[in-house]
């Protein structure tokens, strides 16, 4: 008996052995099913993978283009990849301290070379879902359930949930879930027996590689798996105490080895350059899961309306499992969790992260009540947790869901209980067979669970993300007539300065040219002047001049103090040229950067001022 099976399943044997040729088609099967949503998902870029961004955030979009170009350009020049001075000059970004993706922009930087960033975050976005469902398949079919029908369900759900999906929108790291599934498994397998050293080390390369891709959801999983083992302990004590030993001895060295491969990085995101401590007034905390959101369809379902968020309000669609996918899965863990563990467990999971999700107050329809949530206990500076957002433990819950629905389609297909040995089995039916009427009644009724579950899954299809269309850079900068205005050392200031709100057109010239030239500000988490973290960089007096310029649509009333910041700000920017391109407040701005320096050139499609004699 594998022990593994024992520790996900309480199993007598382990699935039965099937002739190669069928678990493998339908692993292929699986697996090619997986990419073609996967392919779906992104279908509205593909039409023009060049000029296309998320409609719904296209800034956050862009700092991921721009980070696979980080990832291309930190191999390519063979710099330090944990901080970048390309962006934010001349103070730069701690990559570590940010959601900076290296475990994937590092390997893949020769395709980026290749392909470009706007191909590779296309393509990456929609292989890093069907890789998450491929390996939550994988675990499912080897480790839990008998059925591959089953598994195929449940990692369909685990790599296309809607708050997986809603993630999609510009937020490739919370769909790079790939190596959970796999992190789960070796955590389960920490108590085998004689295996204390191979099952540590599998797993402390997994956390490792999993820091390098995404912190928050290897907390999450981490968290998870913690209740996990506890509740598995309590409902079988002997069997967990007779293996802690092992267990604790094969997660010392998963953690220990962990903590080695990693000590440097973390190290570095804590205390490097541009690091800070936590958000400026916690503003994570207060982003708790509403009620309503649970039994509401998400925008990017098939059964979706955008209409709804002007109810529940614009929040992240972490959970959103519309009203039929609750009821299923509600009336399987009642059908489920006497006989089975794994549904035990799974119930346990759901209710705790269920409720630890709904943040400082209790939100219902949109609106806020005035009941404490768990939050409202949770200090705002808390070690781990201290920019962890509420509603986001409901990605747990869907996990939890992914893996009940593979029960439940595998208790339908009959493999819910051990095999009976054969010679029981055999006088077992000749004496006590169930009725050609019992027969016929089963079959009625696991036609009625399949149906049921189809139905609460066919609405939460995704449909392809919503894109919009967006200018290319300006010829000059594409075709490097930038280059001899733009000496070593100093930078090419754009107007507007990139920004978390202004800017996203500028943003872009830097990841489409290989980042070749610094930037000033940015989209990013950086350190105020008390340490805590902020997003994007502070504003300086010509930046924070430009911003109000452009809401306005009006030049304000100049002052000749303003003129004088304007130099101070270029000559902290360490600015060589200051480059405006095509802009739907272009004339606005051309006018405000023309009384603060002077007339500009128009050198190719940009309007130019030379500020090199003025550093």
């Amino acid at each position: 008996m594998n022990s593994s099976s024992v520790a996900v399943e309480p199993v007598a044997a382990d699935p039965p052995r099937q002739p190669r040729r069928r678990p493998a088609r339908a692993d292929v099967l699986a697996i090619a099913a997986y990419a073609l949503l996967g392919v779906l998902v992104c279908l509205n870029y593909w039409g023009d993978v060049q000029h296309r961004v998320s409609s719904h955030l296209p800034t956050d979009h862009s700092w991921f283009e721009w980070l696979f170009e980080h990832g291309a350009y930190s191999v390519r020049h063979l710099e330090n990849p944990l901080f970048t001075a390309r962006q934010n000059a001349p103070d730069g970004v701690n990559m570590m301290a940010n959601t900076s993706l290296l475990g994937v922009t590092l390997p893949l930087a020769p395709l980026t070379m290749l392909l470009g960033p706007q191909v590779m975050y296309a393509f990456y976005l929609g292989a890093a879902l069907s890789a998450t469902a491929a390996t939550s398949y994988w675990m499912l079919s080897r480790h839990l359930v008998r059925s591959r029908a089953a598994a195929f369900v449940g990692g369909a759900f685990l790599g296309f949930a809607p708050g997986i999906v809603h993630h999609a929108n510009g937020q490739p790291n919370f769909v790079s879930n790939f190596l959970l599934p796999l992190i789960v498994v070796r955590v389960l397998r920490l108590g085998e027996p004689g295996r204390w050293l191979r099952n540590g080390t599998a797993l402390g390369l997994l956390v490792a590689y999993q820091i390098f891709i995404n912190e928050e959801m290897l907390l999450l999983t981490a968290l998870a798996c913690l209740v996990i083992v506890v509740a598995y302990g309590v409902q079988r004590p002997r069997v967990a105490w007779s293996r802690a030993g092992t267990f604790l001895a094969s997660g010392g060295v998963a953690g220990g080895l962990a903590l080695l491969l990693t000590a440097y990085p973390i190290w570095f995101q804590f205390n490097g350059p541009q690091s800070y401590r936590g958000l400026q007034g916690g503003v994570f905390h207060s982003w708790g899961e509403d009620l309503m959101a649970f039994v509401t369809f998400a925008r990017d379902t098939v059964a979706g309306d955008e209409a709804v968020e002007k109810t529940i309000g614009m929040t992240e669609q972490n959970s959103w499992f519309g009203w039929p996918l609750v009821l299923v899965a509600l009336i399987a863990l009642v059908l489920l969790v006497r006989r089975s563990l794994p549904a035990r467990i799974v119930a346990v999971l759901v209710v705790v992260f269920t409720v630890a999700a709904i943040g400082p107050k209790v939100r219902f329809d949109g609106v806020e009540t005035t009941v404490d949530g768990p939050w409202a206990y949770v200090p705002d500076d808390l070690p781990l947790v201290e920019m962890m957002m509420p509603t986001r433990l409901t990605l747990v819950v869907a996990g939890a869901v992914g893996v009940l629905l593979a029960l439940a389609w595998n208790a339908l297909a009959g493999n819910g209980r051990p095999p009976v040995p054969a010679p029981r089995a055999a006088a077992d039916a000749a004496t006590s067979g169930p009725s050609p009427a019992a027969r016929r009644r089963r079959r009625w009724l696991r036609g009625i669970g399949y149906a049921a579950i189809v139905a609460a899954l066919l609405p939460l299809l995704p449909r392809p993300l919503p894109a919009q269309q967006i200018d290319p850079p300006p010829h000059f900068i594409t075709a490097g007539g930038w280059r001899p205005y733009v000496p070593a050392g100093r930078t090419l200031v754009p107007v507007p300065i990139p920004s978390n709100v202004h800017g996203l057109p500028t943003l872009r010239w830097s990841a489409l040219t290989g980042q070749q030239f610094p930037i000033p500000g940015g989209y990013f988490i950086g350190p105020n002047e008390n340490g805590e973290g902020v997003f994007g960089a502070p504003n300086r007096p010509t930046s924070t001049l430009i911003y109000s310029t452009m809401d306005a649509d009006k030049v304000p009333a100049l002052t000749e103090e303003n003129r004088r910041q304007a130099l101070e700000d270029l000559r902290f920017w360490k600015a060589s040229v200051v480059v405006l391109g095509a802009n739907p407040r272009e004339p606005v701005l051309r006018e405000l950067m023309t009384q603060l320096l002077g007339p500009p050139q128009r050198v190719d499609d940009v309007w130019l001022w030379d500020v090199r004699d003025r550093g």
